[in-house]
């Protein structure tokens, strides 16, 4: 039950967002969530799409740098402590989470979480012995 993600090495220069999102928007692909880190001279752009390699061709087309990697869709209660019962679950089974952000729509009365794990499986074998939710990456392309 893994989503892929894109992330996209950005210059942390005016414009280079909006060049990014005008040439998936003409591709025909649309952004479900994203996330950007940045530095002084870089960022780091972290997109769930619809169509995954067809992103990936049109930016790397377009000289960006692009790589994928596995993330996890997890609902989350949307209630105080919500995402604390997540994290204790993966905290009890020292499982890391090295970052995650938030999807851009309810699934149901909870909300969806983005998480990238340092061990993927791990994370995913504990959440759902702990009955957390898991969405699969179709069904988050298309929600």
């Amino acid at each position: 039950m893994k989503v892929e993600q894109i992330s996209i090495f950005i210059e942390n220069k005016s414009g280079r967002l909006a060049e990014i999102t005008r040439i998936l928007g003409e591709a025909g692909i649309n952004i479900r969530a994203l996330s950007l880190a940045d530095t002084s001279d870089f960022g780091i752009l972290r997109l769930i799409v619809n169509e995954v390699e067809k992103a990936k061709a049109v930016l790397k087309d377009k000289g960006f740098t692009v790589s994928k990697t596995e993330v996890v869709a997890v609902e989350v209660p949307d209630q105080p402590g919500g995402l604390s019962t997540i994290l204790q679950a993966l905290d009890r089974d020292n499982t890391n989470v090295e970052y995650m952000y938030a999807f851009v729509e309810r699934c149901g009365g909870n909300a969806v979480i983005i998480f990238r794990f340092d061990e993927t499986d791990k994370a995913i074998a504990t959440l759902t012995a702990n009955n957390f939710n898991i969405l699969a990456g179709e069904r988050l392309y298309s929600m």
